[in-house]
């Protein structure tokens, strides 16, 4: 009997999932049956995982994205984060001579501190989070810079390369792997905590969120902290993919993430969206990229597609909310 219900309430969970995600999944179904046709490699086992492999980075940045702008704010940092603590941490290891172990943690200390700084200047100031994290971003990359002359540092170390070059079981890539992980656990952080419960409180009504007892300022530091040591993570897998640091790795790894979470159906003005959501926006986002590679469209029209792709998701979402708004203004009266 008890049986039963789980499998009950996990049927109703996948189905709700599948309606909630109805659009861009259906987008998703139809750009991989074009693909499909145009190219005879899209789907082949070797492809598809480079497809998970490419969509992994992504991903890191999309997650800690999705709680912030779930409580209402952006931020542009996060591919400034990438390309500091990607470049400091080979830097530590090579130039130097820090142990393997002790450069990650600090790589990743770093990049958690400049997120920790944006969510106090946010919280504190009052500060836009736009204005923060624009600044934020211009500091991240000079420290990047500075620190490497501008130029890029190889490491040679296969320790260090295993964190993003590796296989578990000989099979799945390790950045896979990561990534998995991360959507399982910030899934149950944002639908199953009370922390998560507060970034949708805040994001939907702060001042109701603040009558009702939400530590707002603290919710704030803590999500743009975790997007900061998300960032700071990405960088140090990507670095290690690359067999280097880079300052130039990140460049416009925010705008990738931000169009994963409006394409996913996240709300701009905060308040609503799903992790769920933001992950089917990033597959989209990688079969784009993966498919026009393999057709052998330059890399300049991705860009442009990414950016009219952000675009259009963020004018559906306003004409989402201007319809509710109407409905439910009707529906008072």
């Amino acid at each position: 009997m008890s049986s039963n219900k789980v499998n009950i309430k996990s049927n109703s969970r996948t189905v709700a999932l599948v309606k909630s995600n109805m659009g861009i999944l259906l987008v998703m179904l139809l750009i991989g049956v074009v693909l499909t046709f145009l190219t005879p490699n899209f789907l082949t086992s070797s492809n598809i995982i480079s497809v998970l492999r490419q969509i992994s980075n992504n991903i890191f940045l999309a997650i800690g994205m999705t709680l912030v702008i779930i409580l209402g704010g952006i931020d542009l940092s996060v591919g400034s984060i990438v390309a500091m603590s990607g470049t400091l941490t080979v830097g530590f290891i090579v130039t130097n001579h820090i142990p393997i172990g002790l450069a990650i943690i600090i790589g990743l200390l770093l990049g958690t501190l400049v997120g920790l700084f944006n969510g106090v200047i946010i919280s504190v100031f009052k500060v836009p989070a736009f204005i923060v994290t624009l600044a934020t971003m211009n500091i991240a990359k000079g420290v990047a810079y500075i620190y490497s002359g501008g130029r890029s540092t190889r490491i040679t170390s296969e320790v260090y390369s295993m964190l993003g070059t590796g296989y578990l079981f000989g099979i799945i890539p390790l950045p896979v792997v990561y990534m998995i992980a991360l959507i399982i656990i910030f899934s149950i952080i944002l639908n199953k905590t009370k922390f998560g419960t507060y970034v949708y409180a805040v994001g939907g009504n702060r001042e109701s969120a603040r009558l009702s007892g939400v530590p707002i300022k603290k919710v704030e530091m803590l999500v743009f902290t975790i997007s900061g040591f998300l960032a700071a993570f990405a960088g140090i897998i990507l670095s290690s993919r690359m067999y280097s640091g880079q300052p130039k790795a990140g460049d416009g790894y925010e705008m990738d993430a931000i169009a994963a979470c409006v394409l996913g159906g996240i709300s701009m003005s905060g308040g609503t969206g799903s992790l769920s959501g933001t992950v089917i926006g990033a597959i989209v986002i990688g079969i784009i990229s993966n498919g026009l590679n393999l057709i052998g469209v330059s890399s300049f029209w991705q860009l442009l597609v990414k950016g009219l792709i952000i675009l259009i998701a963020i004018i559906i979402d306003s004409q989402k909310a201007r319809i509710s708004d109407t409905f439910a203004k009707r529906k008072k009266n």
